[in-house]
C-alpha cells in the first residue's frame, strides 16, 4: 500500500491517493471520502479498513479525505466556500448564488480538489467509483452501475436508486457516471448512528469492490 499521488489544498492540507494493488490486477476501483466536510464518515471508514484490508484482485485507489479544509472547518464546502460536488465541469454546470450552500464556484473545475479528482480519472481510468456521503441512507448510482448498486444495497440494506430526487448540476455523479459512462456509486450513509456501527457493512462493501 502506498501513496501514489497527492496535492495540497488552499489551506495547506494534504489530499492523498492511496493504492492497494496486486500484480496483474483486473479492474481499477476508486473510493472517495469526505467530498463534503460535514460528512466525515468516509475518512474514518476508509482509514479503518486500510489498517487491515482484504486481499484484492483489483487495483483499489482510495482518497480518504478529498476535502480536509471543510472537514476541519466542519462545513459542506471547501475553504473557498465552494461545494466541490457542484464544481465538476459537466454539461449542466451552472453558477448558483454565492450565498447558497450549493455554490459551485465562479467557473467549473476551479478548485484544487476538483482538479485532483479529474486528474485521477484521466491518469488511472477507473472501471468503477464509490463516493461516501451522508445522510440519506441510499445507494445512488450514475452510469452503468445498477448491478454494483444492487450488490451494495444487499450489504448495507439501503435502497438502490438512480435518482437522488433533486437536481445536481456540476456533480461528480454526472461528470463521471453520466458523461463518462463510468459506473459511479454515491453511497449516502446514515449520520444518525455512530460511524463505528458502519465498520462491518462498509468493510464488506470494500471487500466486494476489491473482488467484483
Amino acid at each position: 500500500m502506498k501513496t501514489i499521488k497527492k496535492t495540497q489544498t488552499q489551506n495547506g492540507n494534504e489530499v492523498a491517493l492511496i493504492e492497494q494493488s496486486t500484480e496483474g490486477f483486473d479492474k481499477t476501483v476508486l473510493v472517495i471520502g469526505v467530498v463534503h466536510g460535514d460528512e466525515p464518515q468516509g475518512k474514518f471508514l476508509i482509514e479503518n479498513y486500510l489498517k487491515n484490508p482484504a486481499q484484492t484482485k483489483n487495483r483499489m485507489l482510495y482518497i480518504p479525505c478529498l476535502n480536509p479544509d471543510g472537514l476541519i472547518l466542519k462545513t459542506r464546502q471547501n475553504a473557498n466556500e465552494i461545494d466541490i460536488n457542484r464544481n465538476f465541469p459537466t454539461k449542466n454546470w451552472e453558477r448558483e448564488p454565492f450565498a447558497s450552500e450549493y455554490f459551485g464556484g465562479e467557473s467549473a473545475a476551479s478548485e484544487i480538489e476538483t482538479k485532483f479528482v479529474v486528474e485521477v480519472l484521466e491518469e488511472f481510468k477507473p472501471d468503477a467509483i464509490l463516493t461516501l456521503h451522508a445522510p440519506y441512507k441510499v445507494v445512488n448510482f450514475d452510469g452503468p452501475a445498477q448491478e454494483i448498486a444492487e450488490e451494495i444495497s444487499k450489504i448495507i440494506n439501503y435502497p438502490a436508486q438512480s435518482d437522488i430526487g433533486y437536481p445536481t448540476p456540476g456533480s461528480f455523479g454526472t461528470y463521471a457516471g453520466v458523461e463518462r459512462n463510468i459506473p459511479t456509486i454515491t453511497l449516502e450513509l446514515d449520520e444518525e448512528i455512530d460511524a463505528s456501527e458502519l465498520i462491518e457493512p462498509m468493510n464488506r462493501v470494500f471487500e466486494y469492490l476489491a473482488k467484483y
